[in-house]
């Protein structure tokens, strides 16, 4: 049986995309501890842009937003070929082992260090190592909060928008269907995030909470905007693994046209 599973293409597909959506998670968390400017990274000066009264805010972004938006992209294609339970299941699985990943940061923030190791970066001009450690993997519990919240709410949110699409468009314009729920779920990503971490873990005012979501969710909007030629070389990729007869079964049952499920699915050899 499980040779007969490791040659089923769909379900080496679906393992595929699982091990990616939940490592490219499990890294955005991790690396969102740094705040980079986007300006910079381009070569330009700060934006010092004004919005809802507060002013001097310019593109400062953790580095998690780097991939978050590839999160996306991955549910829209595992919404369009898999459906909404593969979406919940994956997104279930990634939560589940990102908090089994903090739980395990913070246990060994609080292990004894060897004191040889707290001094033996002093060269590189990191007087202490645990101090470092801790700055790294010791974010706040309601940044940690806020984070998976915002990501389970906007991946619900992005498979209810795609398939409402889904069922105007049909199999036609995925782009539209993929970029429009993204455009949405982000939207809804970008406020609950900072209300729960920032709002409600460090007071922060409602017109900071907007100023600075809306300068997250711009990067976002123009992210996933440009993102949009990769769904659909990443749709024809499929189609040319698993065959187009395939491709076409696996839509149906995404979409519960049809009652056989997905073991049923015919592979392509």
């Amino acid at each position: 049986m499980t040779n007969q599973i490791l040659k089923d293409k769909p379900t080496k597909l679906f393992l595929g995309f699982t091990a990616f959506f939940v490592a490219n998670a499990l890294i955005a968390e991790c690396i969102g501890t740094k705040i980079f400017s986007l300006e910079k990274l381009f070569g330009l000066h700060p934006s010092n842009i004004t919005l809802f009264g507060e002013s001097g805010l310019s593109f400062n972004l953790t580095c998690g937003v780097l991939l978050w938006p590839l999160e996306f992209v991955m549910t829209d294609i595992v919404n369009e070929y898999y459906g909404p339970k593969a979406v919940r299941r994956i997104s279930y699985t990634a939560v589940i082992l990102i908090s089994y990943a903090f739980l395990m940061f913070y246990s060994s923030i609080n292990i004894p260090s060897a004191d040889f190791w707290i001094k033996s970066n002093q060269a590189k001009g990191i007087d202490n190592m645990q101090t470092a450690y801790n700055g790294i993997f010791g974010q706040g519990m309601w940044i940690i909060l806020g984070s998976l919240t915002a990501f389970l709410v906007s991946q619900i949110v992005d498979v209810t928008i795609f398939h409402r699409i889904k069922r105007v468009t049909g199999d036609k314009h995925i782009w539209l269907r993929a970029t429009g729920s993204t455009l949405v779920s982000q939207l809804v990503d970008s406020y609950i995030v900072l209300t729960i971490a920032f709002k409600l873990g460090s007071n922060w005012t409602w017109p900071e909470i907007f100023a600075v979501g809306t300068m997250n969710y711009i990067y976002k909007f123009v992210v996933a905007i440009l993102l949009t030629p990769v769904i659909v070389l990443v749709e024809k990729r499929i189609e040319k693994y698993v065959g187009h007869s395939t491709a076409v079964q696996m839509k149906k049952v995404a979409m519960g046209k049809t009652d056989d499920g997905f073991e049923n699915i015919p592979t392509a050899g």
